[in-house]
């Protein structure tokens, strides 16, 4: 808090000297609340506007890509780690200090991915976990492995989202860790046996009124409906955590990064500095079930720690291993 405290100082002396300062244009795929929240503290610390962008990590990514140096953006904060790495392989993002690369990847945050050029860093994490109805199913009887959620056995009773760049994200887990055929394969099974949803919403809503007995999802949408309906007490469904570094114990983070087209890149800096520090990481915790990624900050919902968590170890993603699953999901015609 000193630290923000120091800074907030510094700049209101800048902004005396130059009578003027340069705000901060965000391109942000990460929730609304969340990105508004701490974009409001870190003008309220630093005097710096902040200018937000809503639209999907997708959408932006290619808009960034033809904007190039043109770029009005300054940061752009993904959803998901693919298309940062796309832009990263680009040449359009700008490298960050040390310091800031480890604010979120330090003792017990192992796992969490860091960018291969330096030029992005997580902000948060998601547990991909199977949401069920303890009525319909109960938790024992639930798969050992994601992977054996496509068998007959399993005929309308597993939902998934293939839209979902959670999804996305493991489907390159599983190539990578276990090969394409056996990602192909998965695609496959989940195709003939599982029931599509568009949304992670609409499938836990599904699951939730005992229409499916389970559903593939971010653990963020189980809590927040929680929270939304006011306690555990009020929800009939229920999280299961796989658990044992199978890939439906994956953890798909989001990321940040300061564009090489931006007007502002000091400012643009000190922004994400503020995101992935013990404020920023703790305003977005308050409002947001991701897992923040420092061990001094404490999530505001009552989540399985991430130290239990035990997802696997997944080898950096490239922009090929991404294209590799949509093709994938495009062959067995889930795309």
């Amino acid at each position: 808090m000193r630290q923000i405290r120091k800074m907030a100082v510094m700049m209101g002396i800048a902004l005396l000297g130059t009578q003027a300062m340069a705000d901060v244009t965000v391109y942000s795929g990460q929730h609304e609340a969340g990105t508004k929240a701490v974009a409001d503290a870190f003008t309220e610390a630093t005097g710096i506007p902040v200018i937000i962008r809503k639209g999907s990590t997708e959408q932006f990514a290619g808009q960034l890509t033809e904007e190039g140096a043109k770029t009005p953006a300054d940061v752009f904060w993904a959803e998901q780690v693919p298309p940062m790495l796309s832009l990263s392989d680009k040449g359009l993002l700008i490298p960050l200090d040390d310091a800031i690369i480890a604010a979120t990847s330090g003792p017990g945050f192992e796992t969490v991915p860091k960018a291969p050029n330096k030029d992005w860093v997580a902000t948060s994490g998601r547990a991909r976990v199977v949401v069920y109805h303890p009525d319909l199913i109960a938790e024992a009887d639930l798969a050992g492995s994601v992977m054996d959620y496509t068998t007959e056995d399993w005929k309308g009773r597993i939902g998934f989202v293939p839209t979902s760049g959670a999804f996305l994200e493991q489907v390159i887990a599983i190539a990578k860790l276990d090969g394409e055929d056996a990602a192909r394969d998965w695609l496959k099974g989940l195709k003939q046996y599982g029931t599509q949803y568009v949304k992670n919403s609409v499938a836990l809503e599904a699951v939730e009124r005992g229409e499916i007995s389970a559903a593939l999802i971010n653990n963020y949408y189980w809590y927040n409906l929680v929270r939304e309906r006011g306690g555990e007490d009020k929800v009939k469904s229920r999280l299961h955590f796989i658990g044992h570094e199978d890939p439906g114990a994956m953890v798909s983070y989001a990321a940040i990064g300061v564009l090489k087209g931006s007007d502002n890149q000091d400012e643009a800096l000190q922004f994400v500095e503020f995101v992935v520090s013990q404020q920023g990481e703790q305003v977005f915790s308050d409002l947001r079930a991701e897992y923040p990624l420092r061990a001094d900050v404490t999530s505001a919902f009552n989540m399985k720690p991430y130290a239990e968590l035990d997802p696997p170890t997944v080898p950096p993603t490239t922009f090929e291993d991404r294209e590799n699953a949509i093709r994938l999901l495009e062959e067995v015609g889930l795309k």
